[in-house]
């Protein structure tokens, strides 16, 4: 890639063509073009085509030997969390709702939050991911959701907040004057680039006290998006209560969806919900089963997710592939138990491509605006090409290329709205340092204030004799059947 344009070419009157790159569009009508260009024009993808001639000022940057796709959207990810970045490798679920539900989650400041949400909102569009939702239920007050507002409006990405309060009862809190300024503060016209939703659970309690954040997210015009099917937290009961209430709508995001009965799986599918799976998480904390073969089965339409930095990865390459892995590890498993073997995997590279592109932007109800390199789209979009790297050629199948080969360090230029923020490997316009003393501060203050023994206790939780808790929520009484966590403190 000779000749390369320098980061100062970029300016928002020029355009940028994109030349001779493979072409994922993930737009049917286009499909995939080998030697496809893109052409950029302000905000939007002008065209997308073969042989497209560069108009005067523009920027061509060679994309020869690179992918070139729309930008990820992670559809749920607790990015107030990042500021402790790896703290819970070896949790369970249990140990996380211990740790941040019962025991910590009410120290964090909101300073904490504004640090946790910086360094999350740079590590997504480093690793091409360029809409996140920020499934944000550490905001105890107001002034948290401020924090939130404010680091998320820092960085130049695509995103939604998603505000929850894991702490309180979000029947009360969504109907709170305290939230209904919070809403007329920064959301009273809407933002293509920061949205806003409820983020809330359904313990399944008969009373069904979750009508009323339900009817204010109605009254206030916002999508909603719910933990559901997680062992020992979310059931069956839930999702049954949405039905008879009437609040399963197409607007309506189910979170891991693990463990659910084909009944709760039907009345997703018959709403028109969609489903955001978090496979790393689900396979390591013990939400269930990564519910995608049910999911198929059912045509509800999936988006992927890596849920939190305190555990995971925070990229949608290493989602795609645990995802595509998870898939047909139980197709084969459940075709061993019946004495058959698997000829033709039924899932394919393609899909979860899908599910990391379009398929984030539909659950959103952004597919008109991004998830594809459609004309007339906003111009987000992430070239994959790394000269340094041999796992980089050849290319011979691009869907597989990118989920089994490709990972976040090859990711060489990012847009955003058209906007360039990531170009031969570096952030453009980005001060990395900037997030680091926020973040330090905030180690810092959780492990003064947990103390040293909780704060080890954390990164090395010992494997005592198990006791139950009854209900993670703090908020709510509830002690129904299925919701109980197994404590391991």
């Amino acid at each position: 890639m000779s000749n390369e344009p320098r980061g100062a070419d970029f300016t928002p009157e020029r355009p940028i063509l994109f030349r001779n790159a493979t072409v994922l569009s993930m737009d049917p009508a286009i499909g995939v073009l080998n030697g496809g260009d893109v052409l950029v024009q302000g905000e939007r993808i002008e065209r997308v085509g073969q042989g497209i001639e560069a108009p005067e000022s523009a920027v061509v940057i060679d994309a020869t030997g690179g992918i070139l796709m729309p930008g990820m959207v992670d559809t749920h990810r607790h990015m107030w969390q990042t500021a402790l970045r790896g703290l819970g490798a070896d949790w369970t679920l249990s140990q996380y709702f211990v740790f941040y539900y019962l025991n910590w989650g009410k120290i964090f400041r909101p300073e904490d939050i504004y640090a946790g949400n910086l360094l999350s909102a740079i590590e997504a569009l480093d690793a091409g991911v360029t809409t996140t939702v920020d499934w944000s239920h550490g905001l105890q007050t107001p002034e948290h959701g401020d924090a939130a507002v404010e680091a998320l409006r820092a960085v130049p990405g695509r995103f939604v907040l998603a505000y929850g309060n894991l702490l309180g009862a979000p029947w009360e809190w969504a109907n709170s004057a305290g939230f209904r300024s919070f809403v007329d503060r920064h959301f009273a016209t809407r933002d293509d680039m920061l949205g806003l939703q409820l983020a809330f659970d359904v313990t399944g309690d008969e009373e069904f006290p979750e009508k009323g954040a339900f009817e204010a997210a109605r009254e206030l015009d916002l999508r909603v998006t719910t933990h559901a099917g997680v062992w020992g937290a979310t059931n069956d009961n839930g999702i049954r209560l949405m039905w008879e209430h009437g609040f399963m709508k197409p607007n309506v995001t189910y979170v891991h969806a693990a463990t659910l009965s084909e009944d709760s799986y039907q009345r997703i599918a018959a709403s028109g919900g969609t489903v955001s799976v978090s496979t790393e998480s689900e396979q390591s904390a013990g939400q269930g089963y990564p519910p995608t073969w049910q999911l198929r089965r059912h045509g509800i339409e999936v988006s992927l997710s890596m849920d939190t930095s305190v555990w995971w990865s925070g990229d949608l390459f290493s989602a795609m592939r645990a995802t595509l892995s998870a898939d047909r590890s139980r197709e084969h498993l459940e075709a061993h138990g019946a004495g058959e073997t698997v000829v033709h995997n039924k899932l394919r590279s393609r899909d979860v491509v899908e599910w990391a592109t379009i398929g984030g932007a539909r659950a959103l109800g952004l597919d008109e605006k991004i998830g594809s390199l459609t004309p007339g789209k906003q111009a987000d979009l992430v070239l994959i090409h790394n000269d340094r790297s041999p796992v980089m050629f050849p290319i011979l199948h691009p869907y597989g290329h990118v989920v089994y080969q490709a990972g976040r360090g090859d990711v060489h230029t990012v847009l955003v709205n058209g906007k360039v923020v990531k170009y031969r490997h570096e952030l453009v316009g980005i001060d990395l340092d900037r997030a680091r003393g926020p973040v330090a501060a905030t180690v810092e203050y959780a492990r003064k204030e947990m103390g040293e023994q909780a704060w080890q206790q954390a990164m090395e939780p010992e494997i005592p004799e198990t006791n139950v808790i009854a209900n993670p929520y703090t908020y709510s009484e509830y002690r129904g059947e299925g919701v109980a966590v197994q404590h391991t403190e």
